[in-house]
């Protein structure tokens, strides 16, 4: 009788313990990259889009890319997902979105004056090429956007209000990324893009 009082004891003591690992509520990302699929697609007469990414993060200070929220390298790529389609596919045009850079650096700045708190400034940086291969013609086109955007803050910010602020640094970033790029695409891409009413302005 006592070996079994013994068991029905352990039981209740194991039974909560593993209660504990449930994550039934498991908290949602605080931050989602942008997207751009509400927008109207960019059609391109190729075969297929190749994203390629050539940017890699070196996890070491002066570059804190790896610490944000937000991924730039990854938003480049949602970016070509939701805004780039290939229509011609008795072609063999190729066009490939290349990620040249995407990388995020901070720079300390020592306050001179009393009772001035240290900043640290951030400098966000993305560099695409999105270049048109005719291998048929042996003729090609591309075109590159830099975006860029710097932010600087006190430099003891909670890391609450730092994502926070690096967050909208991104969108930013992206948002002006967006319109460049898909200037560019009209203006110097516009005879592979499928009804391009781009009208060139000459002064």
């Amino acid at each position: 009788m006592l070996k079994k009082i013994y068991t029905i004891l352990a039981m209740l003591i194991i039974i909560p313990a593993c209660a504990q690992f449930r994550d039934d509520t498991a908290e949602p990302r605080r931050y989602e990259e942008p997207r751009f699929a509400d927008q109207e697609m960019i059609r391109l007469k190729v075969n297929k889009i190749e994203v390629i990414s050539e940017f890699t993060p070196s996890f070491k200070r002066p570059n804190v890319e790896h610490l944000f929220p937000i991924s730039i390298e990854k938003t480049a790529r949602i970016w070509a997902r939701d805004r780039l389609e290939a229509v011609d596919f008795s072609s063999n045009k190729v066009a490939k979105f290349i990620i040249k850079d995407a990388s995020v650096t901070e720079e300390n700045e020592k306050s001179t004056e009393l009772f001035t708190k240290d900043r640290t400034r951030y400098k966000a940086r993305l560099v695409v090429t999105l270049k048109i291969s005719d291998p048929e013609s042996l003729s090609s086109a591309e075109t590159t956007i830099e975006a860029w955007r710097e932010l600087t803050m006190n430099s003891d910010t909670d890391i609450d209000e730092k994502e926070k602020q690096w967050n909208t640094m991104v969108h930013k970033l992206f948002s002006e990324f967006n319109r460049s790029m898909e200037h560019n695409i009209n203006e110097y891409l516009n005879m592979y893009v499928v009804n391009n009413n781009y009208i060139q302005e000459y002064n």
